[in-house]
């Protein structure tokens, strides 16, 4: 065991989440769901009309079975030289990579699409209970298969982003809670309805459609400013941080709630609007003109209705009905520039975005006089996050967001953020994801003990926090504490196989300590979700980790 512990000092690869974990919700449906089912037909009989038009409207092809909305085609990726393709054979979707160069090859099983096709689309795949969103997308507007945002310039082949119920939230209904042991992991199917449907904006219509449509709906109209704007902000708010709080996930949302009780969204106190994101058209409304004369008066319906989109030919003269609702002299209706009758291509230009390639979004600036996008400055100093809107946020949620920055990067985010989270840890105690991040950032400055105590607390509360797990195996490998390391390794792996970092000094250990037939069973295991990656690669090719060797090859022979 001697061998074993000087080893492990060596073995420093930390594993760093700051992912929500989903908590268990009640579906929203009002019938009976399953794969493929549309359970707002219930809503059709009465409602035919606006249930025709919402049909072809991007929210509700928002995702469904993977056949059904299977877009075929190929590309090669320059950058890691793979060879990507999408087709179907035997009526299944199928997504293959392949490059020759190394022997890289295989096939993932498609089981979802998730994106309308309006702006672009991708796939979902499930591998040993565990679900993934596929690292290639197809981008609409110049029709081309790429790489998922930030994987442009990868060199090797991406792994699956796993499938996280708080993202999914946005494209699909009664999205299902993840199981306790991996966020990804779900009893059965990650969701029961296809798309966004009626109830994910009016609510569950159970008593409505008992009561043969006489039966009590929520009123829309007498929700509160906060109330009514959360229904919309609930998947078109993204911010640079999204905070939930303590037990809460957008799984819990339902329409009438205030979303502000469920997450804080921080941005960049230097972005003087929404950052250049896909998704930032609430923040920057918010600085505009219009919003801050109307006030709550003005909000998203206000100029888009929710129930269906204009075709390219009435979009013009629909949005110049919308301004000239509020813009209503004369001289505007007839005299501003009546050679130009899309106000948007002035005030509201579409932009590139900073995070989603080949994509843009329109400006909801609406600048008077438009000039080049206003994106934040990103110099240390001017790195100050501030809630969207204004909205109350509380010292847990603030210093969690500068954790996130911290494990970004940015050198002055966890001074901030260990005095934040150690308020919030004097007021509640009783959180085990402010002691993960709070042992986190005391590990990033070199606390020890410390991140040991925080992790320490964060898993006699959630014994699977997966940042306190994998940071405590780093903390007892490095100490010679090699015994205690691999126990926690282990039930990393157990609960998710697909966690490399954790899968490769788990490995490592054991070969070091003669193990060598388990320490090639966990990276064969591992391989299967992570059939590119370097440093497993490296590891079972070389017997190289971290520097350090270890042959894997021989010893097992001779076993």
């Amino acid at each position: 065991m001697g061998t074993r512990w000087r080893i492990a000092v060596l073995m420093i690869v930390a594993l760093f989440c700051l992912c929500p974990k989903s908590t268990p919700a009640t579906s929203q449906s009002s019938v009976a769901t399953g794969p493929g089912a549309d359970p707002d037909q219930a809503c059709a009989s009465c409602h035919g009309e606006i249930y025709e038009h919402y049909r072809q409207t991007p929210m509700a092809r928002a995702s469904g079975p993977a056949p059904d909305g299977l877009l075929q085609g190929s590309f090669h990726h320059d950058s890691s030289g793979v060879d990507y393709k999408v087709f179907l054979r035997d009526g299944e979707g199928w997504m293959s990579y392949a490059r020759e160069s190394s022997g890289l090859h295989g096939e993932r099983k498609l089981a979802y699409f998730i994106g309308s096709g309006h702006r672009g689309r991708t796939y979902l795949y499930e591998e040993q209970g565990l679900w993934f969103e596929a690292p290639i997308n197809y981008y609409s507007k110049k029709a081309i298969w790429d790489m998922a945002p930030n994987y442009g310039s990868t060199r090797h082949m991406p792994d699956g982003l796993p499938v996280d119920p708080n993202c999914l939230h946005c494209h699909a209904t009664d999205v299902q809670p993840s199981l306790p042991t991996a966020r990804n992991r779900f009893a059965d199917v990650p969701f029961h309805q296809d798309g966004i449907g009626c109830a994910a904006c009016h609510g569950a219509a159970v008593q409505h459609l008992a009561q043969s449509g006489k039966g009590p709906m929520l009123d829309l109209a007498k929700l509160s400013a906060a109330r009514r704007d959360s229904i919309c902000l609930q998947c078109h708010l993204e911010g640079d941080a999204a905070i939930y709080h303590a037990g809460k996930s957008l799984a819990d949302f339902r329409p009438g709630d205030d979303l502000a009780d469920y997450v804080t969204y921080f941005v960049k106190a230097g972005a003087e609007a929404g950052g250049g994101r896909a998704a930032s058209q609430y923040e920057a409304l918010l600085r505009s003109r219009c919003k801050i004369a109307s006030g709550d008066k003005l909000t998203c319906t206000t100029c888009h209705d929710p129930h269906s989109v204009p075709s390219e030919p009435e979009r013009v003269s629909y949005y110049r009905a919308r301004c000239l609702n509020c813009h209503t002299g004369q001289a505007m209706a007839t005299q501003h520039h009546p050679e130009q009758q899309d106000c948007a291509i002035c005030h509201m230009p579409t932009r590139a975005t900073t995070d989603i390639s080949h994509e843009q979004s329109t400006d909801h600036d609406i600048q008077r006089f438009p000039g080049k996008t206003r994106l934040a400055d990103l110099t240390d100093a001017a790195y100050r996050l501030v809630p969207v809107g204004n909205a109350p946020a509380g010292d847990r949620e603030l210093g969690l967001a500068y954790a996130q920055a911290a494990t970004q990067g940015n050198q002055q985010a966890a001074p901030k953020a260990l005095q934040l989270l150690e308020k919030a840890e004097a007021a509640d105690a009783d959180d085990p994801e402010l002691h993960a991040q709070l042992g986190l950032v005391e590990q990033l400055g070199g606390n020890r003990a410390a991140a040991q105590r925080e992790y320490d607390r964060a898993l006699a509360e959630d014994p699977n926090n997966l940042t306190a797990l994998g940071n405590s195996a780093v903390l007892d490998a490095s100490s010679g504490r090699a015994q205690q390391a691999v126990e926690l390794l282990q039930r990393v792996v157990r609960n998710d196989p697909s966690q490399v970092s954790a899968s490769l000094n788990l490995a490592f250990i054991e070969c070091v300590a003669g193990n060598k037939r388990d320490a090639l069973h966990v990276l064969t295991a591992v391989q299967q979700f992570s059939p590119d990656d370097p440093a497993l690669r490296n590891f079972l090719e070389h017997g190289v980790y971290a520097g350090q060797h270890c042959a894997l090859g021989e010893p097992i022979a001779k076993k």
